[in-house]
């Protein structure tokens, strides 16, 4: 089985290296997925992400994980009959709900300039109601190292310090695996990478 790694807003595939190397060791082959906000709308990545996963679904079942706004892309990518579905997904610090802290970001003059229509997507409530919802088997992995507190804009919700536990679920119905993580390195940390690994072989079983 293939891995596609998918990364997240404002970073490379070298963030998701570490993750690949475990993935590798663990039997899978992996590929990743590029992108660049600064240089593409969000539907141009997502159009894509789509003939991507086009081409890895013909060598036979795959896997996706995917961080933060590349969980996003992915389901924007896979809302179609088109595309065959991964065997399963790994959503790490998903934004599947409006992030609190993400119009506070499009306030800002730098976080305009490099997240253009990626970074105005997660301001808005219609893009979350509109983006498709995946229609094959997905984990959530969700950090809870955040601060909490009064001072905290999460005030005491549990959060990876960019992201609320309650803003990664897709449904009600979701329950996010939680680890002590922070959002932007939480997939270089060690418990996080075996149960990404985990997530992968329990579908591959079911094959």
């Amino acid at each position: 089985m293939q891995v596609l790694l998918v990364h997240g807003l404002s970073r490379t595939p070298v963030s998701l290296m570490s993750l690949g190397w475990r993935l590798q060791t663990a039997g899978w082959s992996t590929a990743a997925f590029s992108y660049a906000a600064f240089f593409e709308t969000f539907d141009q990545i997502a159009q894509r992400l789509r003939q991507q996963l086009d081409q890895v679904s013909q060598q036979g079942p795959y896997s996706v994980v995917a961080h933060s706004l590349g969980g996003l892309l992915l389901r924007a990518a896979l809302g179609t009959d088109n595309v065959l579905p991964p065997a399963h997904t790994v959503m790490l610090g998903p934004p599947n709900q409006r992030p609190r802290l993400a119009p506070i970001a499009w306030q800002l003059p730098p976080f305009q300039w490099v997240t253009r229509q990626c970074g105005f997507n997660l301001t808005q409530l219609d893009f979350f109601e509109e983006l498709p919802r995946l229609r094959s088997p997905y984990t959530i992995i969700a950090g809870v190292g955040g601060p909490t507190g009064w001072l905290s804009p999460f005030g005491d919700e549990a959060n990876d310090g960019i992201v609320a536990i309650g803003e990664t679920r897709m449904t009600e119905g979701d329950r996010p695996l939680e680890f002590p993580v922070m959002h932007t390195f939480m997939m270089n940390h060690p418990a996080v990478q075996s149960a990404v690994i985990s997530a992968i072989h329990s579908s591959v079983l079911k094959l």
